[in-house]
């Protein structure tokens, strides 16, 4: 099997770093920093191509075999058809609640709330590191909680997630041709509708909306790519 690295980790580095040394659970009972936590927050994930063509039950399962970036259908119908079955997922256009005005975190190392409960989720309760049990299979975008599914139509570039223990963790990567801001409002719509907090700043070149529940936690990176394509990067932990 080959493996490459993708643009995708368990979050932005500049969040990792951040939640690793801001947050205690990443700290030893000395206050120095826990290795196994610095290398699950800190670590790259990796995905396996030629897994990414082993599902073909779900039309957002897109990837393909050969690590290629699956083609995204851009015309008026697409974006029409993937609009109309996002807005009956909310309960009607009328439903749909734009993303909060982002606040611009510019150079700052400052993170959210939700964005460190995400990466701290890559780490088990226990001290294990959760990123060393992901399965890497685009399999994973049909078992995003149903709250924060893939933006319909969308298509999966890579996904990864792991149930194994104490650990639960789903991280997906997929490009829409969608507006971003519609599709932000998406899941800004379904967090609210299901109790979950919504955040919404810009960092790193990407809109970020993230919010928790308890010990849930989602974060969507947006971001518009030159060809007007919307690529979105999705976490989710402990749903």
């Amino acid at each position: 099997m080959r493996f490459t690295p993708v643009a995708l980790t368990i979050a932005l580095p500049f969040v990792l770093l951040s939640a690793c040394s801001n947050e205690p659970d990443a700290q030893t009972a000395d206050g120095a920093s826990d290795p196994a936590s610095e290398q699950a927050l800190n670590g790259d994930l990796m995905t396996d191509p030629d897994m990414a063509a082993n599902n073909e039950g779900d039309a957002a399962l897109s990837g393909s075999g050969d690590g290629s970036v699956p083609t995204i259908n851009t015309s008026p119908e697409a974006i029409a058809a993937a609009r109309s079955r996002a807005a009956e997922l909310v309960g009607g256009t009328n439903a749909l609640r734009p993303a909060p005005a982002p606040r611009d975190l510019g150079t700052q190392a400052t993170v959210t709330k939700a964005m460190q409960k995400a990466a701290q989720a890559a780490v088990s309760p226990g001290g294990g590191n959760c990123a060393e049990q992901v399965e890497y299979s685009t399999a994973w975008a049909a078992k995003l909680p149903g709250t924060f599914p893939v933006y319909p139509r969308g298509n999966t570039k890579e996904a990864a997630g792991t149930d194994e223990g104490a650990c639960a963790l789903r991280v997906v990567s997929f490009r829409s041709p969608v507006p971003l801001d519609e599709v932000l409002a998406f899941y800004n719509t379904r967090a609210l509708a299901n109790g979950y907090s919504a955040e919404h700043v810009k960092a790193a070149g990407d809109n970020i909306l993230s919010g928790t529940k308890g010990e849930a936690a989602y974060v969507v990176y947006g971001r518009r790519l030159p060809s007007g394509v919307t690529e979105i990067d999705l976490v989710t932990s402990n749903p």
